[in-house]
């Protein structure tokens, strides 16, 4: 019997890995955000010097995996395993990169639920013995996603309140095998597919909220911990509007959480910047961890974190056939240092 699976959906990882290095690209409106001061780089022009907005995108996602290494004092060739994914076509944007990195390469497809998934795949290896480094990484950008998903930005459609706005941003975090200093990745809670009925495309945070109460209900149960074990359960993206659906759907499950955020509330002041529900994509949560909460985490700010990236799992065609939206949500468990008590009560 397997020593490391705890109920249903969780595991726990017997030699915790560390993140040991992260970094965060964003785009000039994310800069202006309440977060700006986390971010590794802020673009100042969403192009980034490339003819167009996919080959940004993918140029972003090179430039977080490099910096993170060079952070790290390794080399690209000192990593065992390349995790990432994005919103576009066949990973195009993860895709060109690992072609120029030269990684031996996973390519996910999560949604916004990417960076959670990745750096469980990453954990789940590192801790099984089969590398010494891994690199999780997700990135999205708002014009690829729009023309993609929805419409020509040259229509200038106007978007309905419950609309979240993608964030362009690239995150990159490096997971090596259990060092003397964390945060440390503890537990992996992996999500199922829960779809609700909601079909429309401009209301993904009611969408994926139930996926994400789904999760975090899982991961108390298996692992049997109080919610008070953590500092912050971090959803990402939700966007306002879903963060209340799922505090609303806990609370009927008897479960209340102090401490809850959302990727997508907090990335944007949606009030002045016009981004209606928060923000979105893949490069949502992957900016946030990337940047404000890993930095957080170092300085012991935050001792524990339950980091619950949530994906709709929709595409155009789905989309357009009528289908309802599925989605998912992974939780990974991170902490500062192993065995102190968390702040949250």
């Amino acid at each position: 019997m397997t020593s490391k699976k705890l109920g249903k959906q969780t595991i726990k990882l017997l030699s915790p890995p560390s993140i040991i290095a992260t970094a965060s690209i964003v785009g000039p409106k994310e800069g202006k955000g309440p977060l700006h001061e986390y971010f590794h780089e802020i673009l100042k022009d969403d192009l980034y010097g490339e003819n167009s907005w996919e080959k940004a995108e993918s140029k972003m996602v090179k430039e977080v995996v490099k910096t993170a290494v060079m952070d790290a004092r390794l080399k690209l060739e000192d990593i065992d395993y390349l995790f990432a994914g994005d919103l576009l076509n066949q990973l195009m944007a993860s895709s060109l990169a690992a072609r120029d990195l030269q990684i031996p390469y996973y390519g996910l497809f999560g949604a916004c639920s990417t960076m959670a998934e990745g750096l469980s795949l990453a954990a789940i290896m590192i801790d099984g013995g089969y590398g010494d480094y891994a690199i999780a990484s997700t990135s999205s950008h708002f014009s690829t996603a729009e023309r993609q998903f929805r419409f020509p930005l040259e229509l200038g459609n106007q978007r309905p309140l419950t609309s979240q706005w993608t964030v362009t941003g690239a995150g990159a975090a490096i997971v090596a095998v259990n060092k003397r200093e964390g945060p440390y990745i503890t537990y992996i809670t992996t999500g199922k597919v829960i779809d609700y009925g909601i079909a429309d495309a401009n209301n993904m945070g009611a969408a994926m909220a139930p996926a994400a109460v789904d999760t975090i209900i899982a991961h108390f149960k298996d692992t049997g911990l109080s919610t008070d074990y953590y500092d912050l359960v971090v959803t990402g993206d939700l966007g306002v509007i879903g963060r209340d659906i799922a505090e609303d759907l806990l609370k009927k499950e008897g479960i209340n959480i102090k401490c809850l955020i959302d990727c997508g509330e907090e990335i944007f002041d949606h009030k002045t910047q016009d981004t209606h529900s928060g923000g979105s994509g893949c490069g949502c949560s992957a900016v946030v961890f990337c940047g404000y909460l890993y930095k957080k985490l170092r300085s012991k700010e935050f001792n524990r974190i339950l980091f619950i990236s949530t994906g709709a799992l929709l595409s155009p065609t789905s989309v357009q056939q009528g289908e309802s939206i599925p989605s998912i949500a992974h939780a990974v468990s991170i902490e500062a240092s192993l065995n102190v008590v968390g702040r949250c009560n």
